[in-house]
């Protein structure tokens, strides 16, 4: 075995858990407090199009780990509806999939290469803002933004080895924008935990 199969194999189980933190803890609150369902949709999207991206590229473990991340964002999705979120709350998500579908139309998978490494940013920063801007973060996951971050460094690596640009541009921003989606539940939990003490 070679070492772009070990990382897409390791690649393909973090894209397979690192959603179900955030799901787990939708299920358990029964709210979802500081969760951006429009980032939620929208990395649902995201990911279905990488899925068809990988499998275009002859990239099993990519669109293996894409495909079944969009899956569970998709069900965050439906529960973070369910749970207190608004529709009206879906701004970004369905501007998007059109913008995907015309690319992958147009020039299908040079279209996509184009439009997915910027996907991660339109996807992440609904969250982004709403973890900036939000004073209650308690159903934000901390851990689906920790195997994210993971996500983005064994893909980074892969991307490197496999000499994907589109990957390497993605995994980039996915790095930046989880970690400071970590750091602000991070700076939250411990603004909580001071009054708690106090």
């Amino acid at each position: 075995m070679n070492i772009p199969s070990i990382l897409g194999i390791s690649g393909t189980f973090i894209g397979l858990v690192r959603a179900l933190p955030q799901l787990v803890l939708l299920l358990r609150a029964k709210e979802a407090c500081g969760v951006s369902v429009d980032t939620a949709a929208t990395s649902s999207i995201v990911g279905f199009g990488w899925a068809v991206y990988g499998l275009l590229t002859n990239q099993p473990y990519l669109a293996l780990a894409t495909g079944s991340s969009a899956m569970v964002f998709l069900i965050i999705t439906f529960f973070a509806l369910r749970f207190g979120r608004q529709i009206k709350e879906l701004k970004i998500a369905p501007i998007w999939f059109c913008v995907l579908l015309l690319a992958a139309i147009i020039k299908e998978e040079s279209g996509l290469g184009i439009m997915l490494p910027v996907s991660v940013l339109v996807s992440n920063i609904p969250q982004l803002w709403v973890a900036y801007k939000e004073d209650n973060l308690s159903d934000l996951s901390l851990g689906t933004w920790l195997l994210s971050m993971s996500d983005g460094l064994v893909w980074g690596a892969y991307s490197l080895i496999r000499h994907d640009t589109s990957i390497l541009i993605f995994t980039f921003f996915q790095l930046t924008t989880s970690g400071l989606i970590a750091s602000l539940k991070l700076i939250h939990w411990a603004k909580n935990h001071d009054r708690i003490l106090n």
